[in-house]
């Protein structure tokens, strides 16, 4: 390796002397050359003689064997001798078991099966109590009622448009049709229970249909008397399907009074009085929630209540029917709000998932998108009503705790988190409009988090879904207005919102490992991504929004490893696992960050930079202090990146200082590059630093990942500094070898050679290379390419020869410097190694010697009649005699020291 390295750099110098264009073949040439001597003179040429003699030893070795064998023939078992397996021991019989021991084997009872706490029964899904009445054992009965209903309804319209039979003996009959119904259904609910229910609930819709027309279409009852009856016939179905325990009754009679305003509409109604008609239906639902838990009945209203105001909101509204809507609304809320109330007082002791979380979740993101539809002609009227929601729902946690206490407690904290997300809600809406994404990012969340505990799988993925929703929503709007306040803006907020959904739902899915469905931690992983990406494009939005250009790197340098630093936080402290790959972050944004500096800025402390850095430095150590534990793999790697990141900025500022300070001079700042790696390659191998931490516990990071790379960048920066600078140290005068270049190189070769040694004592060489032989190799040729470059620069500040490699190879001074420099080389590697006993590096001096003969006659002979040239010859020659008499032939393999 030694020779053909030198043979290569030579014969790149020989080739270019001769021949402007040759310096490509000479350098082939002679590593061609390097390549050859080395495979005759160098001990690895002998391979096939080593192999030879490593085969007989074998053979002697198995000779040795056989005899051995042939003399112990006592202690060979048979079956080893002859190659037959040995028996094993005979295996004992089944005895019979006697029949007095297989009686009390038998009679030992079993241990009984664990039982379910009785106060979690375990109740068998029950079929839709709809589908049940209508496909039940009266399924003929059923539909009919249902066909007959729909029928009537029609012909109540047909009969206003196209007949003249009085109005009021159309309605009379109608009512008589219904209550005729009910009376047959209340006769027989004791000897045909399924078929007077189907004829009960055809009635009670009939009376429903009844009343509102007779009201709405043909103005033939008063308003206050119409909803007199109104209300009557939803107390008077309610009260039977109370006491016939009949959810399907409920239902039916529920269904049938919403739809009749529907059925019997001109297109042309009043919608208080709609309203107000919804508003009776709903306290009837109301008054049998105090008695039944009936959660489809609830659902049914709740359903029909705002999809029917929903549709007439987005037809119809208009902003001068503000006073006479926003009534009707509250009054829907609270209903629904107390319905789930209700529902979980009475479920509370018999199930665990007493929560109705469609309802508690449902009503307020539902009855908010309406009030958001109905303020939106007021400033600040969607912050006003999140800001009112938020302190209400406050309110009744706080009641409902003081009251309940542990027998609600979900409820409460359902009820509390919707009071604290629409509380934050209430400051986004004060700037801008981004409701909507918002509102369903911390809906999703809280849905995600009852469902979750409820192991409602339809609910939860729901929730997740939202969460995408509201990202997607809040994209759709993202080119309104931002807001002039940094920070309390609604874009930041609202990115700050979905990413809290996002990051909140990922905590909790993984917390619940193990208990959920098996899709749970990769939804929780990707929301963590989706949450972290939300959060750092919103920090990242403002500080590009309101602050100056030069300080936007550094300022989101700090948000984003600050950031970092908080994942970290809630790793440890909500025992969020996977909160800590957010937190590894540090040094690959930091990377960037450097990438983008090196476009933007002269130097990386500048624009407080130089508060920016040690802050991202600390938090790095920090975060990795806190797991380092986990992930030790990837937790090496990270050490030494971070090492790597400090050499590169750390150097970076060390130059631009130094060029400052010297006002451009090339070689200042060129040494900085040299200078600051080497000196952290010295600190890290240290004695005092490797006992403290990190590089206490993480001793391979540092001094083999971390340092290797910055090793070879000053083996790299050794061959290019003696290539590109002169070296010209103004305003100091130039000394050989006292000058910074000079000084900075022999700086590198201390600290890489003792970071090579280290690693010999710490068995960490072997990891870089098999054998230290190229190790050495590349030192010394670094060194070599150091010694040349110092002669060069010496003849071009003392002696005027131009610093090109064009000039330098033509100039006969350099030419004649070379041959003699070269030989002086030659002379005290060779002697060096007689003393040493190291035969290849004996070998490589020789070969330096024949370099130079051959260059004499090649180069140095054709410059005639010139000083330089008589002195080369004469002065390679005495140093010829010099050497064949001090070193004369190469060193044996082992040989002692000579005195």
């Amino acid at each position: 390796m030694w020779i053909v390295g030198l043979g290569l750099v030579i014969g790149l110098i020989v080739g270019a002397t001769i021949g402007h264009d040759l310096w490509v073949i000479g350098a082939a040439a002679g590593a061609l050359v390097g390549w050859a001597i080395s495979s005759k003179l160098s001990p690895d040429g002998g391979f096939t003689e080593k192999l030879a003699a490593l085969s007989s030893e074998l053979k002697d070795l198995s000779r040795r064997l056989a005899a051995l064998e042939t003399r112990l023939p006592g202690l060979t078992p048979p079956s080893i001798a002859d190659g037959t397996p040995t028996p094993s021991e005979p295996e004992a019989e089944a005895a019979p078991v006697p029949e007095p021991v297989r009686q009390a084997v038998t009679a030992i009872p079993t241990p009984p099966q664990r039982e379910a706490p009785l106060s979690e029964p375990r109740r068998a899904a029950e079929p839709n109590p709809v589908l049940k009445w209508l496909l039940g054992g009266h399924t003929v009965v059923r539909v009919g009622i249902v066909i007959l209903f729909f029928g009537v309804a029609f012909l109540l319209k047909y009969a206003y448009e196209h007949t003249h039979v009085p109005v009021e003996l159309r309605f009379m009959g109608a009512a008589l049709g219904a209550v005729v119904l009910l009376v047959l259904g209340w006769r027989l609910r004791h000897d045909r229970p399924g078929y007077a229910l189907s004829l009960q609930g055809g009635g009670i819709g009939l009376l429903y249909l009844t009343i509102f027309a007779a009201f709405r279409l043909y103005s033939l009852l008063p308003p206050f008397p119409a909803f007199v009856l109104l209300f009557a016939v939803a107390v008077f179905s309610a009260a039977l399907a109370v006491l016939q325990d009949s959810l399907a009754l409920a239902a039916v009679g529920v269904s049938g009074g919403f739809l009749a305003p529907i059925l019997a509409s001109t297109g042309h109604g009043n919608h208080v009085m709609l309203f107000s008609y919804y508003l009776v239906l709903n306290l009837g639902i109301f008054a049998i929630a105090f008695y039944k838990s009936w959660r489809l009945l609830n659902l049914l209203g709740f359903l029909f209540t705002f999809v029917i105001g929903t549709l007439w909101g987005v037809t119809s509204y208009r902003p001068e029917l503000f006073g006479s809507t926003e009534p009707f609304l509250v009054a829907f809320f609270l209903l629904y709000v107390a319905v789930p109330i209700l529902y979980a007082r009475r479920q509370a002791f018999v199930l665990r998932h007493y929560v109705d979380g469609t309802l508690v979740f449902g009503v307020p993101l539902v009855a908010f998108g309406l009030q958001t539809g109905l303020v939106r002609e007021f400033e600040y009227g969607a912050a006003w009503s999140a800001f009112s929601l938020g302190a209400f729902y406050l309110l009744i946690a706080s009641a409902m705790w003081r009251r309940a206490g542990e027998n609600l407690r979900l409820l409460t904290e359902s009820f509390l988190a919707l009071g604290v997300g629409f509380g934050t809600l209430a400051i986004p809406l004060a700037f801008d409009g981004r409701i909507t994404s918002a509102a369903w990012a911390l809906e999703g969340a809280a849905i995600v988090w009852v469902s979750a505990r409820q192991a409602r799988v339809l609910g939860l993925a729901f929730g997740l879904a939202l969460q995408i929703a509201a990202g997607i929503a809040f994209l759709f709007d993202v080119e309104k207005g931002y807001g002039p306040t940094p920070l309390l803006n609604s874009f930041y907020l609202g990115c700050v919102f979905v990413a809290l959904g996002g990051l909140f739902c990922s905590a909790y899915l993984e917390r619940r490992r193990g208990s959920g469905q098996s899709w749970e931690p990769g939804a929780a992983a990707l929301l963590l991504a989706w949450g972290a990406l939300w959060w750092a494009a919103g920090g990242l939005h403002e500080i590009h929004r309101h602050l100056d250009p030069a300080v936007q790197t550094h300022a989101a340098l700090v948000f984003l490893a600050t950031s970092a630093a908080v994942f970290s936080w809630l790793s440890k402290s909500l025992e969020w696992k996977n909160a800590r790959w957010p937190a590894y972050l540090v040094v690959p944004v930091a990377a960037v960050m450097v990438a983008r500096e090196t476009q933007e800025s002269a130097h990386p402390f500048a624009n407080w930079g130089w508060l920016a850095w040690p802050i991202a430095w600390l938090e790095h150590l920090w975060i990795l202090k806190r797991h380092e534990t986990e992930d030790r793999a990837l937790q090496e790697w990270l050490h030494a990146a971070g090492l790597w990141l400090l050499a590169v900025v750390a150097s970076w500022e060390f130059a631009w200082q130094i060029d400052h300070a010297v006002e451009g001079k090339r070689v200042w700042p060129l040494i900085a590059w040299a200078v600051v790696p080497a000196g952290i390659l010295a600190l890290v191998t240290a004695s005092p630093a490797r006992r403290a931490w990190p590089l206490s516990r993480h001793a391979k990071s540092y001094l083999l990942l971390g340092a290797a790379p910055i090793a070879v960048f000053l083996g790299a920066w050794t061959v290019f500094a003696n290539f590109t600078s002169n070296g010209d140290p103004a305003p100091l005068p130039y000394l050989p070898l006292l000058n910074p270049l000079d000084i900075a190189q022999v700086l590198v070769f201390v600290v890489l050679a003792y970071w090579l040694i280290l690693l010999r004592g710490l068995g960490y060489l072997e990891l870089i290379s098999a054998t230290p032989a190229p190790l050495y190799a590349l030192f010394g040729g670094a060194a070599f390419i150091w010694a040349n470059g110092v002669l060069l620069r010496t003849l071009h500040h003392w002696a005027d020869v131009p610093f090109r490699l064009e000039a330098m190879l033509h100039s006969v001074l350099v030419q004649a410097a070379f041959s003699l420099f070269w030989s002086l080389l030659a002379l005290a590697i060779m002697v060096f190694a007689t003393r040493r006993a190291l035969r290849e590096l004996w070998i490589v001096g020789a070969v330096l010697m024949g370099v130079v003969v051959v260059k004499l006659f090649l180069v140095d002979l054709s410059n005639v009649g010139t000083v330089e040239r008589i002195v080369s010859f004469i002065g390679v020659g005495v140093l010829m005699l010099v050497i064949g008499y001090l070193s004369p032939v190469p060193p044996r393999l082992g040989m002692e020291n000579p005195k």
